[in-house]
């Protein structure tokens, strides 16, 4: 018999109502606790059934990912960038020319991922374009023979675009294995490089998948690509471009102004701004303050020392209320021409009126 020795029936009796009583307080806080959890779950449920569409899905892998070399990485077109509308009408923009183009050649290009990766059209449109014959095989089957057809109209479309500054952001890789947003870089540059007949939609910019192998694992990233932007400068060569000389000589006798200050002198642009010497000089000119030399490097040697000097200039420039430049130091180190010319024609406009 439970209960304590001695105690009467009528004290058990009442102990025992107490402990149901209890009990029965317990179990029911226990039931509301349990449902109120239920309805939090469910509430929950519903909430992530509702946003799921609106939440960004991890990038999907292809079996081809797990065949990549260690180190290596491939691109590809983040899928919901194909319904960009701006994106969209790029693509037809950039076919209707390629077909307007060869025509003659009786050649339509329908996708141009699957019309473009094996170097045929890109051959017959560089010819057309450039009135150029290139000394390969009219029709390649073969894997080997398809990118040996690739790399001689690549080497030649570079060896044109790059003296005009122009950023290579394509090669026979990326264009053999259908990376799309390669061959619009490549189609691109031709059509603004030979003043194609059409207006490029602007500023449009997609996402992208990057898929890296690291010590044996794959790792994917988002990136925000922008494909095509224009600015002020790229206006004045498309509406002047027999004027590059002109705008080269304004920007010399721009900058001379304000570094003959200091006893130095600019005759060349491309490579005199290379190592971002002159652009930190020209900023603490321009905004009327002296650059402590122990920020940077007053005769740089590296690679690493002309970008951090080049990439503090345009720190500089970002603190006196200019943009963020749309041209990387690397690009101005690497003697990138169209990029220098972008930077100090955005000094040239903003400080022009400068003593």
């Amino acid at each position: 018999m439970s209960g304590s020795p001695g105690a009467s029936p009528a004290a058990q009796s009442a102990k025992m109502k107490k402990e149901e009583s209890f009990l029965g307080k317990l179990g029911g806080t226990l039931v509301r606790k349990k449902k109120s959890k239920e309805v939090s779950d469910l509430h929950e449920e519903g909430k992530k059934a509702i946003n799921a569409p609106l939440l960004p899905s991890a990038p999907e892998l292809h079996p081809e990912d797990a065949l990549l070399e260690e180190n290596a990485e491939r691109i590809m077109l983040d899928p919901t960038s194909r319904e960009n509308l701006k994106f969209k009408d790029l693509l037809k923009v950039l076919i209707d020319w390629i077909n307007s183009e060869l025509e003659e050649d009786r050649i339509i290009v329908k996708d141009l991922e699957e019309d473009c990766y094996d170097g045929q059209v890109l051959q017959k449109l560089f010819e057309k374009l450039s009135g150029r014959k290139l000394n390969v095989a009219e029709v390649t089957q073969s894997e080997i023979g398809q990118k040996q057809k690739l790399q001689t109209v690549l080497e030649a479309v570079n060896e044109l675009l790059r003296p005009h500054g122009w950023t290579i952001e394509w090669s026979v890789d990326s264009i053999h294995s259908k990376n799309l947003v390669a061959i619009i870089y490549l189609l691109v540059a031709l059509a603004m490089h030979f003043q194609a007949p059409i207006r490029l939609p602007e500023h449009v910019s997609v996402q992208v998948v990057v898929v890296k192998k690291r010590e044996g694992i794959l790792q994917t990233a988002l990136l925000i690509r922008h494909l095509f932007s224009r600015d002020a400068f790229d206006t004045l060569l498309d509406h002047a471009p027999d004027k590059l000389n002109v705008v080269k000589t304004s920007l010399i006798t721009f900058v001379n102004k304000h570094l003959n200050k200091l006893n130095l002198e600019v005759t060349e642009l491309e490579s005199q701004f290379a190592d971002g010497v002159y652009l930190i000089l020209l900023m603490g000119l321009l905004e009327d303050y002296f650059v402590p030399l122990y920020n940077f490097f007053l005769t740089p040697e590296s690679f690493e020392q002309k970008v951090h000097n080049v990439a503090f200039a345009f720190e500089l420039m970002q603190d006196g209320g200019l943009k963020k430049p749309k041209a990387r130091p690397e690009d101005v180190v690497n003697l990138n021409l169209k990029s220098t010319l972008r930077v100090l024609y955005n000094l040239f406009t903003n400080y022009k009126n400068s003593e």
